[in-house]
């Protein structure tokens, strides 16, 4: 009999085979089944090239945008700007027609428990930045889905406390909106051997979907709900049209109508930003909305932007704000965009987090998350983002007040948005009302990054610190922040941010943290010291800290 680790797909429905390096957890033959595994290999004989043609495409992107190279809106395209047509949107897709306060939060059992029993309308059920992809993750949170959208999950920490869910009935739950792994990320446990004979890592993105979507399709839709995911860090249209030919080969396979799948786009990078129409339209069968993912986006917009010199620096993470500028010029150009096309437009998350014990941090993060919601609503946007149950009230009460009734207000066109490149790329606008780059911003990137890697090696990729909810995006702002001053040459109240200086903080950081067995910080600080403090810039740190630590 064989075992799980050297089982090839029996009878494979290509010549693309997978076999499993690594068990996961005792019950991984109910998710890594021969079927599923088919199915998995169906998807990666299909769309592995062109992924991968793809993102070679984004690295000579970059390359051409760090060159100096402005993004802009694509003149070829321009004749499907200027047409008329509409998509989707939450027509014939129970459960998705009021979006007005979505939770976030990684698949683990007790949080999946937890979004459910939360009240929110919506459950982003996160296997991208708010998870850390250890395989025991990866299979361990498809278990969870699978389990909650029978009704069937429970979960008992090892203190005794139960947990389960407040409703057998999907219905009476929030809607799950799956959101798998990003493009550029690897799944090493699970081997594709191609028909040429060459072998590769499989794709975190079609192994989170194709489980996802191979286990739960049928089921979801039987129970009143179905198939929906949130498409991460897209960079222009053709990656939203090879999205859109998996949607099609999946629900080919399976049998269901194509259109069934729903999937909302996050625009939380640079080069999304000038292709929201394009990437509605490539998606127009199955584009339910699109979200303002401002952590990535401003992530993005350094990455992008770090060898172009001291204009395009921005100052500490905590001073620039969603009235800057150019993040009002993003998020007024998605509204406009999503409700003349007939999608949702979704906002964004907002950091703060209340403590239960410490009832001034609770006050500030509520008055905050409420200032926030608000302007959203007040844009036009027909939901928003919360990280934790505690704030729903507060963001809800915020959406209420401008929605009433109504599930959204996709009706309200904004032509009164005019928004351009220069708009889209004022970056110079985040340091006009006197923010800057300080020492203790210096510190706290440095202190943030170190310790929310430390935390996503030890399987935690949503970690709060220092009263803030921090993710893979959070962590990619305070590293990549760091590099861009060091590469510009920027000055704090105490000097030069030179790369010798970054290390002595890293030093001072590491140093006065509180040690425990297990704490992973002397890993964290290795790999922050390549991706912050090197000569070169690695796309993402998690593809980094994934090879080194995770891979194996």
């Amino acid at each position: 009999m064989t075992t799980l680790t050297e089982r090839p797909i029996p009878d494979a429905m290509s010549e693309t085979q997978l076999t499993v390096t690594r068990r996961a957890t005792a019950r991984d033959d109910e998710i890594l089944t021969p079927e599923a595994l088919e199915f998995l290999a169906m998807l990666h004989e299909r769309f592995a090239e062109p992924q991968a043609e793809l993102l070679a495409a984004r690295a000579r992107r970059a390359a051409a945008v760090a060159g100096g190279q402005d993004p802009d809106f694509d003149p070829v395209t321009r004749p499907l700007r200027d047409a008329a047509w509409r998509v989707a949107g939450s027509a014939g897709a129970p459960g998705l027609e009021d979006r007005r306060v979505e939770i976030t939060g990684p698949t683990d059992p007790k949080m999946t428990i937890n979004a459910l029993n939360s009240g929110a309308r919506v459950w982003l059920a996160d296997a991208e930045d708010a998870s850390a992809p250890t395989w025991e993750n990866v299979v361990g949170g498809q278990l969870a889905l699978r389990d909650a959208i029978r009704g069937t999950l429970s979960h008992t920490t090892p203190e005794g406390r139960e947990y389960r869910l407040r409703s057998e009935r999907l219905t009476d739950l929030p809607t799950i909106v799956f959101r798998p792994r990003g493009w550029h990320l690897p799944e090493a446990h699970l081997r594709v051997q191609h028909a040429d004979g060459t072998v590769t890592a499989a794709s975190g993105s079609l192994v989170d979907f194709g489980l996802y979507f191979f286990h739960n399709a049928a089921e979801l839709i039987a129970r009143g709900r179905g198939p929906y995911f949130y498409l991460p860090k897209l960079e222009g249209y053709r990656e939203a049209r090879l999205w859109n030919r998996v949607f099609e080969a999946a629900q080919d396979a399976i049998g269901i109508p194509r259109g069934t799948i729903r999937a909302t786009v996050l625009i939380e990078t640079l080069p999304a930003a000038f292709a929201m129409e394009e990437i509605l339209f490539e998606l127009r069968e199955h584009a339910a909305g699109l979200n303002a993912g401002r952590w990535d986006y401003l992530f993005s917009i350094i990455k992008n932007l770090r060898t172009r010199g001291s204009s395009y620096v921005l100052p500490d993470r905590n001073q620039v704000t969603m009235t800057a500028p150019f993040m009002r010029a993003y998020t007024e150009l998605l509204v406009a965009t999503c409700h003349r096309r007939g999608a949702h437009a979704i906002g964004g998350m907002s950091a703060f987090i209340p403590d239960r014990r410490r009832p001034e941090v609770t006050s500030r993060a509520l008055d905050k998350v409420a200032e926030d919601k608000r302007r959203e609503a007040g844009d036009g946007f027909d939901g928003t983002w919360v990280a934790h149950p505690d704030l729903i009230p507060t963001a809800l009460a915020e959406l209420d007040a401008v929605l009433g009734d109504r599930p959204h207000q996709v009706s309200r066109l904004r032509e009164d948005v005019r928004v351009g490149q220069a708009e889209l790329l004022d970056v110079a606008s985040a340091g006009r009302a006197g923010a800057s780059v300080t020492e203790c911003g210096l510190r706290s990137n440095i202190s943030v990054g170190v310790r929310y890697i430390a935390s996503w090696l030890r399987g935690t990729g949503a970690a709060a610190i220092d009263n803030l909810m921090e993710d893979a995006a959070t962590a990619e702002i305070s590293r990549s922040q760091v590099w861009q001053w060091i590469a510009s040459g920027i000055r704090t109240e105490h000097g030069e941010v030179t790369r010798e200086r970054a290390l002595g903080v890293l030093e001072e950081v590491l140093a006065g943290l509180d040690r425990f067995e297990g704490d992973r910080y002397d890993d964290a600080a290795s790999v922050f010291g390549e991706v912050a403090l090197g000569e070169d810039f690695p796309p993402f740190l998690t593809t980094v800290a994934y090879q080194r630590y995770l891979a194996g």
